[in-house]
């Protein structure tokens, strides 16, 4: 039987649903801005809001001023446009504390820390403070090695590169052949942790961005739910966990 010595989690739409969330704050955020005086209909707004972010990233700091500059000045014309972004900005926000882990998640990782010796950990793509945040608001930082968090922006290494997750087996002298990874996009999270060897599981979560994409390697488990990772944790790893009794004929 082989032997595991640690499992690292991506956090986007493999942890909680990054598509949905984001769809939900950035309607919060178009409507918000609309009460506040900006005068054009939601889809418009969305809509630009959308190409907004594809040019300049999800990680762009100024995605609502920049969103102005591209409307027509009339339709904010007579309202301080600080307030119209401020009311934007306010609206995301505030959706973050609906942020909610998928439902089988935590018992997971609950069942790792309690009945196994497996060290847990993340390793992810992003900026510093808003990837801790994610970790604080899904509650899932109890469960985690406290050193072994791997934030791209912390690191200065950014995926697909494998040198991050390198760094993190070095930091405690893990065998990669014996370090399983699971992320939900082939070309970042399976491709360059399967160049290391290490044991790739791709979690295909609905209604997420990559469910349809496809990279270079092959994941050694392709699963929909950690109710299926467990199953094979205890198949071919042996770990003592409890799987989800399938149902009578």
């Amino acid at each position: 039987m082989h032997q595991i010595s640690a499992i690292f989690f991506d956090v986007d739409d493999t942890l909680y649903s990054t598509t949905a969330f984001a769809q939900l704050a950035r309607r919060r955020a178009v409507e918000a801005m609309v009460r506040q005086g900006l005068r054009l209909p939601a889809e418009v707004v969305r809509r630009e809001l959308g190409e907004v972010i594809a040019e300049f990233t999800s990680n762009y700091p100024n995605h609502f001023d920049k969103l102005l500059l591209r409307l027509p000045a009339e339709s904010w014309a007579g309202t301080n446009r600080a307030l119209i972004v401020a009311a934007g900005i306010m609206a995301y926000h505030a959706t973050k504390g609906e942020l909610r882990p998928f439902p089988d998640v935590l018992p997971f990782l609950q069942q790792l820390q309690q009945r196994t010796d497996v060290l847990v950990g993340v390793i992810t793509h992003g900026l510093e403070i808003k990837q801790a945040e994610k970790l604080l608001l899904l509650g899932v930082v109890p469960f985690l090695h406290p050193e072994g968090i791997f934030i791209s922006d912390q690191v200065g290494i950014s995926k697909p590169n494998p040198k991050l997750w390198l760094r993190a087996c070095a930091r405690f002298g893990l065998d990669p052949r014996e370090v399983m990874y699971v992320g939900d996009n082939p070309l970042q999270d399976v491709d360059p942790a399967s160049t290391l060897g290490m044991i790739t599981v791709r979690v295909r979560r609905p209604d997420t961005r990559c469910d349809e994409l496809e990279g270079k390697a092959t994941p050694r488990y392709d699963v929909r739910s950690f109710d299926e990772l467990a199953a094979h944790l205890v198949q071919d790893f042996g770990l003592p966990l409890e799987t989800p009794q399938k149902p009578g004929p």
